[in-house]
C-alpha cells in the first residue's frame, strides 16, 4: 500500500467514512506497528499518527480519561488479546505525544477501604478505624480485624432490626463476615444493607446494590436471600458472584459452587456451577463461562478477556475511581 492511500485511510477515519476493513486495519497499525505494507518508515507513521492526534484531546483533567478515536482502538485491540489492563498498552507512540498528552498523577488501583454506616445514622471509615470492637446494636457485637475484615458476632439476646450498610466508593473493596459466618466481598462502587443480627423473618436478607461475591454459611432451615434491583436470589449455602451495578444494562449472577434459585416477577431460574445467568428486565438467559474472568476482583487482579469496550472501560472506571469520558468518532466505531 502505498503512502497517499494510508493517509487516506487515516483521514477517512476521522471523518468517520472508514470502512470496516480500514478501522481494523489501522488498530493493526496501533497495536502491532506492522508498517512494512505501507511503504512509511515506524519514524514517519508516528509523526503521522501525532499530527493527526493532536486535532484530538486526550487527557484532560485530573482522574478523567477522555478517549479519542486512537486511544479507543488501542483499548479495543488489547482486550482482545491480554486479560491485563491494556488501554495503556501503546507504549511504543507515547513518546509522540508530549505535547498534547498531559499526565496529572499515576492512578492507584483498589484498596481495601469502606464506610460502615450504623442504624443511629453513625458513620465509621474501616480503613481508619482501629482494630477491635467497634459497636455493639441489640445484643450483635461488630469489631474489625487485624487483617481488615468486618466481623458481626451475636452476644446474648438479639433484639430488633438495627440495620446496618457497608458501602464502598470507586476504587475500594471491603470484606465483611456477617453473624452466620456468611463472608461477602465488596466490589468498588457498591453497598450491602442487612440486619444487625442478619435474619428477618426467618431469613437471612441483605440488599446488594453494585457487586459483591458471596461464600455463603450453610443452614439448611434459614435460607440466604439477596436481593437486588429487579431480583432475588435464594440460597441455602453455596459461593456465588452479583453484577448488579445501575450503569450495566443487566444484572449477572454466576455459580461457583452449590445451587441458586434466582427469581424476578413470575421468572424463576435455577442455575449450576459455571453459570451464569443474565436479567435483562425480566427476561432470563444461562450461559456457561469462565468464573475466574468473572471473579477477578474478589482476588485483586483485572481481567479484561472477553468484554465488549465499554463495558470494559467501566470496569476500568470503578476499580480506578477516574471519569471516562468518549470523543467522537469513537461512538460510532466502538460498541
Amino acid at each position: 500500500m502505498e503512502r497517499k492511500n494510508a493517509k487516506a485511510i487515516l483521514d477517512r477515519f476521522q471523518k468517520g467514512t472508514a470502512s470496516k476493513e480500514e478501522i481494523q486495519q489501522i488498530k493493526d497499525w496501533m497495536m502491532f506497528g506492522e508498517f512494512s505494507d505501507l511503504g512509511i518508515s515506524e519514524k514517519d507513521m508516528s509523526s503521522d499518527l501525532a499530527e493527526l492526534d493532536k486535532r484530538i484531546l486526550t487527557y484532560k483533567l485530573k482522574r478523567t480519561i477522555v478517549v479519542s478515536w486512537r486511544r479507543a482502538v488501542a483499548v479495543a485491540a488489547s482486550i482482545l488479546v491480554v486479560s491485563t489492563i491494556g488501554f495503556f498498552g501503546y507504549q511504543s507512540y507515547q513518546n509522540t505525544l508530549k505535547d498534547n498528552v498531559i499526565v496529572a498523577s499515576d492512578l492507584a488501583p483498589g484498596q481495601s477501604a469502606a464506610t460502615l454506616t450504623l442504624a443511629d445514622g453513625t458513620k465509621i471509615r474501616l480503613d481508619d478505624a482501629l482494630n477491635g470492637e467497634l459497636a455493639r446494636q441489640a445484643g450483635v457485637v461488630i469489631s474489625k480485624t487485624a487483617d481488615g475484615e468486618l466481623v458481626y458476632e451475636l452476644k446474648g439476646n438479639v433484639g430488633g432490626n438495627q440495620m446496618n450498610t457497608i458501602s464502598t466508593s470507586n476504587g475500594e473493596t471491603y470484606r465483611v463476615k456477617l453473624p452466620d459466618g456468611t463472608l461477602v466481598w465488596l466490589n468498588s462502587g457498591s453497598s450491602l444493607t442487612y440486619a444487625a443480627s442478619l435474619v428477618q423473618q426467618g431469613r437471612r436478607l441483605v440488599s446488594l446494590s453494585g457487586e459483591g461475591y458471596f461464600e455463603v454459611a450453610k443452614d439448611k432451615s434459614t435460607p440466604f436471600v439477596v436481593e437486588t434491583s429487579g431480583q432475588q436470589v435464594e440460597v441455602l449455602g453455596t459461593h456465588f458472584n452479583i453484577n448488579s451495578y445501575k450503569d450495566e444494562p443487566l444484572v449477572a449472577t454466576t455459580l461457583l459452587e452449590g445451587s441458586v434459585r434466582v427469581s424476578a416477577g413470575e421468572n424463576v431460574q435455577r442455575i449450576v456451577p459455571g453459570e451464569q445467568l443474565k436479567n435483562i428486565g425480566g427476561q432470563f438467559t444461562v450461559a456457561k463461562v469462565n468464573t475466574e474472568n468473572i471473579t477477578d476482583w474478589k482476588e485483586g487482579e483485572f481481567n479484561l478477556e472477553g468484554l465488549d469496550f465499554r463495558t470494559a472501560m467501566r470496569k476500568i472506571a470503578r476499580w480506578y475511581d477516574v471519569q471516562v469520558i468518549y470523543e467522537p468518532p469513537v461512538a460510532l466505531y466502538i460498541e
